[in-house]
């Protein structure tokens, strides 16, 4: 893993009163069953809070504490990855901390740039090489497009992240790979790229 890729607050990690102080606005309200999402800055630095704190007892203390574990590993497993925003910190058992990258959904979007898909498609297997599977790319909001016209992959709440060496990532990667296969095929058919003209 790439430790230099993980940029914690010179300060240390802050606390959740500092971070919820420093609010700027909420990216989605999450329901029942999911974390609350929210643009934070501390110490000039913006940064996303994924935070299931405010859910009931028994989501915080299964699928709260669960979640926000695995998804720390596999943001650590990403460190460094050009399409992926960097991981700051886990500040608790329920919440941790990634860079803010901002960008546009790719829902409503017909035309992107020119090279946007293939560099879509060398993200996604960058993924896989590392052992991880996201699980969910075919969700409008899973898959940005950057002021540069590039590819940024969030919200890795339901990808499984294996150790790339392992037997697990033998086995299991090529086999759940299928289903973020499945996802760039159906936003290649819903997008076509600048240089391919416009209708």
């Amino acid at each position: 893993m790439d430790e230099t890729a993980v940029t914690t607050p010179p300060g240390g990690i802050p606390s959740r009163a500092l971070l919820l102080s420093g609010v700027l606005r909420v990216l989605n309200r999450g329901g029942s069953g999911n974390p609350d999402v929210l643009l934070v800055v501390h110490e000039g630095q913006q940064m996303v809070m994924k935070d299931y704190a405010p859910r009931s007892w028994l989501v915080r203390n299964t699928v709260g504490r669960c979640v926000t574990a695995l998804e720390s590993r596999t943001w650590r497993a990403l460190a460094g990855h050009p399409n992926v925003p960097r991981f700051v910190a886990r500040v608790d058992a329920l919440s941790l901390l990634v860079e803010y990258r901002p960008g546009r959904k790719l829902s409503g979007r017909r035309v992107v740039p020119a090279g946007f898909l293939a560099e879509l498609e060398c993200a996604v297997n960058e993924l896989h090489r590392r052992g991880v599977v996201h699980l969910d790319l075919s969700h409008h909001s899973n898959v940005l497009v950057d002021a540069a016209g590039h590819p940024v992959l969030i919200d890795f709440g339901a990808a499984l992240a294996f150790r790339p060496s392992g037997w697990l990532a033998r086995w299991l990667v090529p086999w759940l790979a299928r289903v973020d296969r499945r996802a760039l095929a159906k936003w290649r058919s819903k997008l076509r790229t600048a240089d391919a003209g416009v209708d």
